[in-house]
């Protein structure tokens, strides 16, 4: 069980070895790097090269390692009691499997789950999942039933840095950290996604895009997911590549910017450099 660069994704060398790496050593995968490098897209990429079914469990600052393993609907419960529902005898009735659960005992075998950008949830999250990832084993309190994994699921974790993960978490991962692709790459990247789009505009696009990252100060960096945007918009309103030669970043901003720039302070910040640029040029 390999996986590749597949005809929708691109991946790095190295992308290659730490996917493969993770998936011989059975750990799950942690993967950090700038928000639009393709993290979450990765695990999708992954279950479809390797032909398993995905599961996902998105992370938010409420969430807690129990919803992974399941939740069990006290108040149902107690509301079918007064009813007289016989459902009551079978606590299991009331017992709603997670993502953990479904990936620990996946119908079609093994499968992938991606646990997307962790440290969006509070500090304990992480070391509250550490014997369930390690042993991928838990136990149902209410029923007594242990839910061990028949096969261990291909775990993918994506963080954006937004908070420093515990060092007992870190040990049971297998680490990578996808760099922001250069030039050569990007243009791999566009091609997959538009294989039509003239040489031209790409190039030109690209010189903007680059420009516009080397910008001091820019409070967000656009990033692969916004050029690809950009270069749609680009195609769909059949803007020529010389409409982007004239446009230098520090001079005036490139056209549907919007795609791009994403806060006010990064558009002003543009809009005062290129403002210094044309009153010295005069």
């Amino acid at each position: 069980m390999r996986f590749s660069t597949t005809a929708t994704y691109i991946a790095t060398d190295d992308l290659k070895v730490a996917v493969n790496a993770s998936i011989t050593l059975e750990r799950p995968l942690l993967v950090k790097g700038e928000p639009g490098t393709g993290k979450t897209v990765l695990a999708h990429e992954i279950a479809a090269a390797l032909g398993l079914p995905m599961l996902t469990w998105h992370i938010k600052s409420t969430t807690k390692a129990q919803h992974g393993l399941y939740e069990y609907d006290a108040v149902s419960r107690l509301r079918d009691s007064q009813l007289g529902d016989a459902r009551v005898k079978d606590i299991g009735n009331y017992i709603k499997p997670g993502r953990l659960w479904q990936a620990f005992e996946g119908r079609d075998g093994r499968a992938v789950l991606l646990i997307d950008e962790i440290d969006k949830a509070d500090i304990e999250f992480p070391n509250d999942l550490l014997l369930e990832l390690d042993r991928m084993e838990f136990l149902v309190f209410e029923t007594g039933q242990v839910i061990r994994a028949k096969i261990r699921p291909v775990v993918i974790i994506t963080s954006n840095n937004e908070k420093e993960l515990p060092d007992a978490f870190l040990r049971r991962c297998f680490f990578h950290y996808i760099r922001f692709p250069d030039r050569e790459t990007m243009e791999r990247i566009v091609d997959v996604h538009f294989p039509d789009v003239r040489k031209t505009l790409v190039r030109e696009a690209l010189n903007v895009f680059f420009d516009i990252r080397e910008v001091p100060g820019l409070k967000k960096r656009p990033s692969t997911s916004e050029l690809l945007d950009w270069i749609k918009l680009l195609m769909s309103d059949d803007i020529p590549p010389e409409a982007l030669r004239a446009k230098d970043v520090k001079t005036v901003l490139p056209p549907l910017y919007g795609a791009l720039l994403k806060n006010e302070q990064d558009v002003h910040m543009l809009e005062r450099i290129a403002f210094l640029a044309k009153r010295e040029g005069r």
